[in-house]
């Protein structure tokens, strides 16, 4: 039985950062290859070390099982500011991700409670999160972690 762990990312785990990013990346591209490039990521190495550099404001969990990184989940810290809304502390997860041959294992869902557990740590007012429709098993899934819908974004393409 493999050991997993969670922890803030660190410049080292970049490599590893870049193949997971491919991962998801080629999701998003197979459902929506008319604004996903194919073969692209959403992150560059000097943009992920600048992101690693500020744990407060981005911070970055990682999964390591048996030494091996498995799965990240970005997060943003935002501050709604506009003079007609209350003045809340958002944290954001802009992206998450576990390794294709490890799903199954809980391993989202170990990343996403980390995560949950932070915010409440770090007084946020709440968690939010943007998913594709064309990702329906990341629905399903963050569904089932206890996520509503907030506000639904919608397109017409021309």
């Amino acid at each position: 039985m493999s050991v997993l762990s969670i922890r803030l990312a660190l410049e080292a785990d970049i490599p590893r950062l870049e193949d997971l990013l491919y991962q998801v990346h080629g999701l998003h591209a197979e459902g929506r290859p008319d604004i996903f490039i194919p073969g692209c990521k959403k992150y560059t190495a000097y943009q992920l070390r600048e992101i690693l550099s500020d744990p407060i404001n981005t911070p970055v969990f990682v999964a390591v099982s048996d030494g091996v990184l498995v799965g990240y989940c970005f997060c943003i810290r935002q501050v709604q500011a506009a003079a007609s809304m209350q003045k809340i502390s958002t944290l954001y997860i802009d992206d998450l991700c576990v390794d294709s041959a490890m799903r199954g294992q809980s391993i989202g869902k170990t990343l996403y409670d980390y995560a949950v557990q932070y915010a409440r740590e770090q007084g946020y007012y709440n968690l939010t999160l943007n998913v594709w429709a064309c990702n329906p098993s990341a629905m399903r899934f963050y569904e089932k972690c206890g996520l509503s819908v907030q506000k639904v974004g919608m397109e017409l393409v021309l």
